[in-house]
């Protein structure tokens, strides 16, 4: 089985959070020593020219992104109704204060997997799963939990653990 594949992704992540929390653990203070940028994009790249988004979902079908004011305005004209409308319709506070959808799976994820708002999609979706950003570091917090979300995260940290055994 892949470790790109959606199939039992929930259970090889949760097999996998002890080693992973404790790598991660190590990893943090000496990711500039080790160019864990540079290193992570070229996982990114490597694991999303095998893997089709379209055909997992699971970020848009299980979690909610942030919206932003940005985020709510531009979706909002796209839609032909006022911020205040879709912020009634679409979205709830969560605990730390953020628009989140008040829904799981998204109000605009169709059934073939496309987003219905993709070019105005909010921020969020658009970084998502944030693998390929600098200063990567600073994500490594959220990596757990996007183990159990996304494919290409479980295998970029698999992959982080093999190519950094002897240098951790």
């Amino acid at each position: 089985m892949s470790e790109l594949s959606l199939h039992n992704l929930r259970q090889r992540a949760a097999d996998a959070e002890k080693e992973n929390r404790a790598f991660l653990k190590k990893l943090k203070p000496q990711a500039k020593k080790l160019h864990l940028d540079e290193l992570v994009h070229e996982l990114h790249q490597e694991a999303f020219s095998k893997m089709d988004c379209l055909e997992c979902a699971n970020c848009c079908s299980s979690i909610s992104p942030i919206l932003h004011d940005k985020d709510i305005n531009r979706i909002s004209r796209v839609l032909g109704i006022k911020p205040a409308q879709f912020t009634d319709r679409y979205l709830k506070t969560d605990e730390e204060g953020d628009y989140v959808f008040h829904q799981a799976p998204c109000p605009f994820l169709m059934p073939d997997h496309y987003c219905s708002i993709y070019p105005q999609r909010p921020r969020s979706c658009r970084e998502y799963p944030y693998t390929d950003r600098r200063d990567f570091h600073k994500t490594l917090s959220f990596l757990i939990r996007d183990t159990y979300i996304c494919p290409a995260v479980f295998y970029i940290v698999e992959q982080l653990k093999i190519r950094l055994k002897n240098n951790l």
